[in-house]
């Protein structure tokens, strides 16, 4: 029986390891303590905030049947917002998502779909593979400390590009992909308001501004009644100030925010902020996802196609069906 090594929980990880279960044992490596990658959540005793993925479509079939179960279970929801364009504080256009494809969120929180999908599999957690070695018909997996974690026939990284570069060999065939890939960061801002605000959208693409986004993350469905804002930095501004101290992050985008609001936000009941370091990427023309069958190492992820949760599932979709055919001959 095969074994399978795949780096990264994410929704790209976690879909190629359900569909790889069948063929051998897989092992899942992820660095965090919890799965899913951006469709993160964090939470207070009064606030919950989704500071990753704010929402996603499901444009292609393989996906709609995918989720539908959940959907009719009520452990995806529709996110039906007033969805506005602001050019800083003023409204260019307005629309109600419920007039346009389903715009869908996990309930009661966004981590949610990564705990459905991470359902019966066998996660490492809090375990960063730093470095993969061949040995003989085999390779090793070695965490942080240097120590190794296992042996396999298969290696599959789906962490972001730059990561990825960082863990597989130059041998791998498709490295030079991996080493020219650029994704783009993000700072999250989250806060949580003891009183209501004046306005009467839910989410917003934000122009001339170091501000992109801004949801109202108590309007999604399941949330707690605090209200919780989530606002994202352009990837442009983020990009510019990737390394710059948290304390000045979010000084300038509480200022922002209160400035787009038309509300001094500067003692809000709760302020933080994330940096999201590869959170972005633009449409890709390559292969979706990244085979070598004589090294036997893969790679997938969202950065193949494009910055979305559907990218994520639909390369992680392809290189499953590249797999199966591989390993049925």
């Amino acid at each position: 029986m095969k074994r399978f090594a795949v780096i990264g929980a994410g929704l790209a990880g976690l879909t190629i390891a359900r569909n790889l279960k069948g063929f051998g044992d897989v092992t899942l490596f992820e660095k965090s303590r919890g799965v899913g990658g951006r469709m993160a959540t964090r939470y207070t005793e009064r606030y919950q905030f989704d500071h990753g993925v704010q929402f996603f479509t499901a444009k292609t079939k393989p996906f709609q049947d995918l989720l539908q179960p959940w959907i009719d279970q009520g452990a995806i929801a529709r996110w039906d917002a007033r969805f506005v364009e602001l050019d800083r504080n003023q409204i260019l256009s307005s629309r109600n998502w419920s007039d346009d494809i389903p715009h869908y969120v996990a309930s009661p929180k966004m981590n949610q779909l990564g705990k459905i999908f991470a359902s019966g599999l066998e996660i490492r957690r809090s375990t960063l593979i730093s470095r993969i070695h061949r040995r003989n018909d085999f390779w090793l997996l070695f965490n942080e400390e240097d120590e190794c974690v296992g042996h396999f026939d298969w290696v599959i990284s789906a962490v972001p590009a730059p990561q990825a570069a960082q863990i597989l060999p130059e041998t791998f065939q498709h490295y030079n992909r991996l080493k020219s890939t650029r994704m783009l960061g993000c700072h999250a801002l989250m806060m949580g308001l003891n009183q209501p605000l004046p306005v009467e959208w839910q989410a917003a693409l934000v122009k001339n501004s170091a501000l992109s986004w801004i949801s109202i993350n108590s309007s999604k469905p399941g949330r707690p009644d605090g209200l919780s804002i989530v606002a994202h930095a352009s990837n442009q501004w983020s990009e510019e100030h990737l390394e710059e101290e948290a304390a000045m992050v979010q000084t300038v985008l509480v200022n922002e925010l209160s400035e787009i609001l038309g509300r001094d936000l500067s003692h809000a009941d709760h302020v933080a902020t994330h940096r999201w370091r590869y959170a972005n990427i633009d449409k890709q023309s390559g292969d979706k996802s990244l085979v070598d069958t004589e090294s036997r190492l893969a790679a997938c992820g969202d950065w193949c196609i494009r910055g979305r949760v559907e990218a994520a599932f639909s390369s992680a979709n392809d290189l499953s069906e590249i797999m199966h055919q591989i390993l049925a001959e």
